[in-house]
Formats: structure tokens, C-alpha cells, sequence
């Protein structure tokens, strides 16, 4: 579905900002399509080095980045390439389902309401950021929707300038929690992406391959399991008893502030029903053992896996 957002065809690599990481990875094809690595490596990002934001400059040390992200690309085997799509840090981007009460008569006007509704949602002028939508199913009481993912000019702006100086073409710059919610591209029902960040967590609720519900929570680490319960009870009420399949067909959880085993106890609690947070196998991604982690891998190898749609 995302990638609809943008319309070039995509480089089968990718490089992913993370939580005081950043991953390189390219991905070879293999049969029914699933995914195996072509090459991937990971490294660590001090805080004084990238400090992700959506409303300040991100990079505080450029020549220090610049060069751990050459050396990244030595340890993967991808020196050379020049051709990528980006994941952002969850922090430094903005995801909203934008819903319209009438659809204006013009192209003109609705670009004109789609902006102000941009606004409203991210609090930021229009003219200030790149947003980035796509037509999504219309909402139960038949209203259109766009889901829209927003970054400011000022940080869209250095990385860019980042990436030209190393020589990359750079044409795909999207949200972490996209490339992570395209693991689910493949899979009918309901799917719900939980993706933790330093302040919090991104959830991404997607009913057949669509987003339906988009969540940023700020809050400690102490807090996320009551703020996962509660997002839960609210798909349950709202989504739940509508659901295909009668609930969740697939729960992926990433990042290092949730135990997987914790989630599913929440889940019981929540749904009354435990269910398994999914592997990346049994969504199509091959990981040797040993290898680089799949929470490191998923934002920017989704959307690498976009090298092929």
C-alpha cells in the first residue's frame, strides 16, 4: 500500500535510522517472495553525534555521522552503492490519518483543505514541511481519508544536503514505521505494528494492507505496558468484534523497551485472547542465525522489499 506514496521504482537497499542505531542492508528475492540478506550491517549512533527531532536539526556532529556511515557500508559489503531509501528516525517524522467531512469540488480546494488539515494535525505550517499522502478506504461513516506522513523542511533539509555529499541518490525518505508496517503488505485482516522509540512507541493498526488507526505515544518506559493495554482495548472495542478473522491475525512488536512475552500477557488481558507477536519468517524474511537483529532490519529492509512492487 505505501508504496503508493511515491512513484519511482525503488532500490532494492535501504538505510534505517533507529533508536541510537543505524542499519545498511540490501535484500535478495528468493521464491513466494520472501526476503533473505544480500548484505546488512548495524552500528551505534552516539547522542551527541544525532539527536532525532521533527521540530529541531537532527545532526549535531555531520563529519562524525558521515563517517560511521561510510564504514557501515564497508562492514555490509554495500561500499559503492549509491542508490537507497531511507528510514527515519521515529522522532524526526509525523504520521496522521487525515479524514475529510466533504470532499471539495476542486483539485485546487482540496489541496488547499488537505493542507490545513496537515497543519492541524502536525502543528506545523504547511509551507514548513514535505507531507507525503495517500488516498486510503473511506472511514465506516464513509468519509475519505488520506493517511499522510509529515517531516520538517529544516530536518528533511540536512539530511538531504548529508546524503548528496556522500554522493547517494536518495529518492524514498519515509517514517521508520512505514518500512516496518510493510511486513504486513502481504497479509489480509487486521495486523498491528507496535515499534518502541527512546520516549515511547508508534503503533500502526493496518486492516487489509491499509492503515485504519495511527498512535505516537510519549511516555517512560515504566508506562508502556499501560499505554499498549489501553491502545489494545481500543482496537478491541472498536475494531475487534468487525474483524474478518475475529481479532488480530498478526502483532509485531520492535525496539528494545518491550519483552515480547510481556505483550502477549497483555493481550489476554486485553482482548482475551493471548496472541503471539509474529517472526519475521512467518512474514517472509529470511535472517540467518547470528545475524543482524530483526528490529534493527525491519524499518529498512521493508522498504527495500519495495524493490520489487
Amino acid at each position: 500500500m505505501f508504496a503508493g506514496l511515491t512513484k519511482p521504482r525503488y532500490p532494492k537497499a535501504a538505510i534505517g535510522f533507529g533508536n541510537g542505531t543505524v542499519t545498511a542492508v540490501s535484500l535478495r528475492r528468493r521464491g513466494n517472495g520472501r526476503f533473505s540478506l544480500r548484505g546488512a550491517a548495524t552500528t551505534e549512533i552516539p547522542a551527541d553525534v544525532l539527536r532525532p527531532s521533527f521540530d529541531e536539526r537532527n545532526i549535531i556532529d555531520y563529519g562524525g555521522l558521515t563517517g560511521q556511515l561510510e564504514t557501515l557500508l564497508v562492514e555490509a559489503g554495500l561500499a559503492g552503492r549509491k542508490r537507497w531509501s531511507v528510514s527515519l528516525p521515529s522522532a524526526s517524522a509525523r504520521t496522521a490519518i487525515i479524514t475529510l467531512g466533504e470532499v471539495p469540488a476542486t483539485r485546487s480546494e482540496l489541496d488547499e483543505v488537505l493542507d490545513w488539515k496537515a497543519e492541524t494535525a502536525f502543528g506545523v505550517p504547511a509551507d514548513e514541511m514535505r507531507v507525503s499522502r495517500i488516498k486510503i478506504s473511506a472511514s465506516p461513516e464513509a468519509k475519505t481519508r488520506y493517511f499522510a506522513a509529515a517531516l520538517r523542511l529544516i530536518v528533511l533539509d540536512e539530511y538531504e544536503e548529508m546524503f548528496a555529499s556522500l554522493g547517494w541518490h536518495t529518492g524514498l525518505l519515509l517514517p521508520r514505521a512505514i518500512g516496518e508496517s510493510n511486513w504486513f503488505s502481504q497479509s489480509p485482516g487486521d495486523s498491528l505494528l507496535i515499534s518502541a522509540q527512546r520516549d515511547g512507541f508508534t503503533a500502526l493498526l493496518m486492516r487489509n494492507r491499509e492503515p485504519v488507526v495511527v498512535r505516537t505515544v510519549t511516555c517512560g518506559k515504566s508506562e508502556i505496558d499501560d499505554e499498549v493495554y489501553r491502545l489494545l482495548v481500543y482496537y478491541q472495542d472498536r475494531f475487534g468484534p468487525d474483524s474478518a478473522a475475529g481479532g488480530l491475525d498478526y502483532l509485531l512488536v520492535l525496539g528494545d523497551a518491550m519483552e515480547r512475552e510481556q505483550v502477549r500477557s497483555i493481550t489476554k488481558e486485553a482482548v482475551g485472547e493471548a496472541i503471539d507477536v509474529v517472526r519475521p519468517d512467518e512474514l517472509g524474511f529470511e535472517i540467518p542465525e547470528g545475524g543482524p537483529r530483526f528490529d534493527d532490519l525491519a524499518g529498512p529492509a521493508g522498504l527495500a522489499s519495495l524493490g520489487w512492487q
